[in-house]
């Protein structure tokens, strides 16, 4: 618990850029609500807590002393079926098409500060992510493993976003995904806009990674 609250505290500004940026989602959301009568994108809210699972499950791992590898492992697998939750939110832009024109703005505003938070939560969790395994596994090329992440979870995107999947289904419904998944990998031409929703929206969230990642290391006096 101590060393929990001394993470807390060392990661004051960043935990404090999340609040910020998630209330004044909400604050939007709820304005849009107030003039548009309409409840439509209240479910934004259940998104972006899908999406800070992952991030709290990496503060959770960077507050633990002697965590050992099997342990890190089982974590690891839990927080990857989570993670996609976190950019999903880019996609709920698709919600626009069914937009009315009054205060269209508004919409726009709403979405993209929900997802610009998932996206915050997104990279913040990699990156603690990418520390832990680093520190345990020194052999492990954590770069290249990101690649293969972020990919990844462009698939699992479009597994929620098209295939109306959830990450609990891994657990309560394993045989149909895993049938599909498996139909997708074995037969690439007849699920083309898997494959190319997969590249497309994995290859954003790599230029997002190394965007987020430069910016990281960037000095004060270079910004």
């Amino acid at each position: 618990m101590e060393r929990l609250k001394t993470l807390i505290q060392s990661r004051f500004k960043t935990l404090l850029l999340v609040s910020i940026a998630i209330t004044f989602s909400v604050i939007v959301l709820m304005v849009r609500i107030k003039l548009n009568k309409s409840f439509f994108y209240l479910f934004l809210i259940w998104n972006v807590f899908l999406a800070i699972i992952p991030f709290v499950i990496t503060m959770y791992l960077n507050s633990k002393q002697n965590l050992s590898r099997l342990k890190l492992g089982l974590w690891f697998f839990a927080w990857l079926v989570f993670l996609p939750n976190a950019p999903y939110i880019v996609t709920d832009l698709i919600h626009f098409r069914i937009s009315n024109d009054n205060m269209l703005w508004l919409d726009v505003l709403v979405v993209l500060s929900f997802a610009l938070s998932g996206l915050f939560l997104f990279y913040l969790s990699i990156h603690d992510m990418q520390r832990l395994l680093a520190s345990r596994f020194r052999k492990i090329p954590t770069t290249s493993l990101t690649l293969v992440i972020l990919f990844l979870c462009g698939f699992g995107v479009y597994l929620g976003r098209f295939l109306r999947y959830n990450s609990w289904e891994i657990i309560s419904n394993p045989h149909i995904l895993i049938s599909d998944v498996i139909n997708i990998l074995i037969s690439p031409f007849q699920h083309s806009e898997a494959w190319l929703f997969t590249l497309g929206f994995g290859g954003f969230l790599v230029v997002g990674y190394f965007m987020f990642k430069n910016l990281n290391q960037l000095s004060p006096h270079e910004y």
